[in-house]
């Protein structure tokens, strides 16, 4: 499908995004309301139906802070308008580009709709997909809808998303679905940054820890002493000296620069959510941050999720949830006995978070609980377990000269596929456990202390000596019963991932032919982030079989977690005994995890595969997956 030309596309009336105060989107022309800001209660995100839409991409004034910045928006609107379709239709979209002429956010845009399955040219990436939609020109996207459930679309443009080209997109069922509910409600939940997200990604390249605020200090060291006693207390310290890393480093960018949005409104814009006492409400969470994990709870109601990545799940009843970036979950809640419920997300380093409302009318407000206290990331968190001798995963006594700090050799240029094709079915990995990984990835390590060890993990070749890494796990776990770090505090039962189940069996039955091994790698200081220490410029595609049933298992060796998106075809996590345990298209990796899951091939052409935290995505943690028949 070629772009269409149909002339230059001017913008529109000129309307103008506020949300400090109404939270939400005002229109108007002429003057900026100076010295106040609009009272009225913020409108609703439009909701388009059918199967033929006509979207137009385009630039318009936003204050969501105090201060008028410039933010993409589709139709007029942050978030882009929900879009509602049904199961089994063919939907038709024409997408317009009417950036300016000026625009920072350069020439070509384009959509891509996360979690649907459609053909490669329908999936909205340049480069790949397509070359991207021109500004004054507009492309045509027409597939079927072949699966239900609650998805987004985004940009994959650039640093669009993070500047408001996101918008919540629900797919209806044909059938009768296996839960019942009388309320319907979509909660997406965003961040939002004053400053150009160019200037962002530039200040990360330069200060990658400029909002890490928090870290530890000598009464946090008297305290930790006091309780843990001084000589493991500076074993701590003297660990994560070594590592050049901070323990308080949650998240790269949070709420010293985010204004976190919730259905694009701000927390004093207070979005509200209606139900009658008794009712069944289903909420549809949809995480389309650029960076941002949020943990969700409705203090003084139990939520049942249904439904991940837009899939429906055996029914499991929690008090509070971590959801990832680009990750969805549908959850039934039964509010009666009050009038109002805050909805409260709150993110993952516990800076900040946006709150709305379940109320039984609208300008009601509950409580807003306090932030939980700021999580510490441990040794597990990076891998690096209790192994008895070892000192509950001491570092102590080796050398990290290779892991990418200070003075490494150079890298060295990374072959067509640098192991990224690789078929590890052959090579019992276990076997090589306690040994130094092959190309001596860990060369200059003094393995003295880990004499005798067994199950430690091995590392690319292209991980040697390579300036772009700095740590490598090396006793990850797939960590699938942990619900994140901080998460369950105060008695509250939180979701992990193994809980969740898919309400239908493995899809396609059977073992998998082959197993490739990839690790997320990364330097925190440089902020430079990869698989298998190659940056997505100079790694060359992943080549899959089509109809091929392949196992992938990835390892993060960093600490930091990445949500990871495979375009176009499922990916089937399996649990600790190599059984199927639910379908997703994001699988999150936490620090110092190692996780499995199937992909099948049945989707000929080329396919994104990267980290979803956006930042990393641009800075090199994205490879090209390419399905030949």
């Amino acid at each position: 499908m070629k772009n269409i030309h149909s002339g230059p596309i001017m913008p529109g009336r000129r309307r103008f995004v506020q949300g400090l105060a109404a939270g939400g989107i005002v229109a108007g022309i002429g003057a900026w309301p100076h010295g106040s800001f609009a009272a009225a209660m913020p409108p609703a995100v439009p909701v388009l139906t059918g199967t033929d839409f006509h979207l137009r991409i385009g630039e318009l004034p936003v204050n969501f802070t105090g201060k008028r910045r410039t933010a993409i928006t589709v139709n007029g609107s942050l978030p882009a308008p929900v879009l509602r379709w049904r199961e089994g239709d063919t939907v038709t979209l024409r997408v317009d580009n009417a950036l300016p002429p000026d625009s920072v956010f350069g020439d070509t845009t384009s959509i891509h709709w996360h979690g649907i399955l459609l053909p490669a040219n329908m999936d909205g990436v340049p480069s790949m997909s397509f070359d991207g939609i021109r500004r004054g020109e507009s492309w045509l996207y027409r597939f079927q809808l072949n699966q239900s459930g609650t998805y987004w679309y985004h940009s994959h443009s650039g640093f669009q998303e993070q500047a408001g080209l996101y918008g919540a997109l629900i797919v209806d069922a044909r059938e009768p679905e296996p839960f019942r509910y009388e309320r319907d409600h979509v909660v997406l939940l965003s961040d939002w940054t004053d400053l150009s997200p160019a200037d962002l990604y530039a200040r990360l390249k330069k200060m990658a820890d400029f909002d890490n605020t928090y870290k530890r200090t000598v009464g946090d060291f008297i305290r930790d002493a006091q309780k843990k006693g001084l000589s493991a207390t500076l074993e701590d310290r003297k660990m994560w000296g070594q590592m050049r890393m901070t323990p308080t480093d949650i998240s790269d960018v949070n709420a010293n620069t985010y204004t976190y949005l919730m259905n694009g409104t701000t927390a004093l814009g207070n979005w509200t959510g209606l139900f009658k006492s008794g009712e069944k409400v289903r909420l549809r969470f949809i995480n389309g941050s650029a960076m941002t994990y949020f943990d969700v709870r409705i203090p003084g109601l139990k939520m049942t999720v249904v439904a991940a990545d837009g899939l429906p799940v055996h029914p499991v009843t929690i008090d509070e949830f971590r959801i990832a970036t680009a990750e969805t979950y549908d959850v039934i809640v039964e509010p009666s006995g009050q009038d109002a419920f805050t909805i409260f997300a709150q993110d993952s380093g516990r800076t900040g978070y946006v709150s709305g409302t379940l109320a039984v009318r609208e300008g009601l407000r509950a409580p807003i609980p306090k932030l939980d206290p700021r999580p510490i990331l441990t040794m597990a968190d990076m891998g690096m377990a209790d192994h008895g001798a070892h000192g509950g995963g001491s570092m102590a006594g080796m050398d990290h000269s290779a892991m990418g700090h200070g003075t490494a050799p150079a890298a060295k240029p990374a072959a067509a596929n640098d192991m990224a094709g690789m078929d590890h079915s052959g090579h019992d990995m276990s076997a090589m456990a306690g040994s130094a990984p092959a190309g001596g990835s860990m060369a200059g390590m003094d393995h003295s202390s880990m004499t005798g060890m067994a199950g430690m993990q091995t590392h690319p070749a292209t991980e040697n000596g390579n300036p772009l890494v700095d740590n490598q796990a090396m006793t990850p776990t797939s960590r699938l019963a942990d619900p994140g770090n901080g998460m369950g505090t105060d008695g509250r039962k939180a979701l992990s991932y193994s809980m969740l189940r898919s309400l239908f069996d493995d899809p396609d039955g059977r073992e998998p032919g082959r197993t490739l091994e990839m690790h997320l790698t990364g330097h925190m200081e440089k902020f430079a982030w990869s698989f298998n220490g190659v940056k997505h410029s100079q790694s060359g595609p992943i080549k899959l079989n089509y109809g091929e049933r392949m196992r992938i298992t990835l390892v993060n060796d960093t600490m930091m977690s990445h949500p990871i998106h495979l375009h176009g075809m499922w990916s089937d996590l399996e649990d600790d005994n190599g059984n199927f345990l639910v379908r997703k298209h994001t699988i999150d990796m936490p620090p110092g995890s190692k996780r499995s899951y199937r992909v099948r091939a049945d989707a000929l052409g080329r396919w994104a595969y990267h980290c979803h935290l956006l930042y990393h995505m641009e800075s090199g943690m994205m490879r090209e997956v390419r399905v030949v028949g």
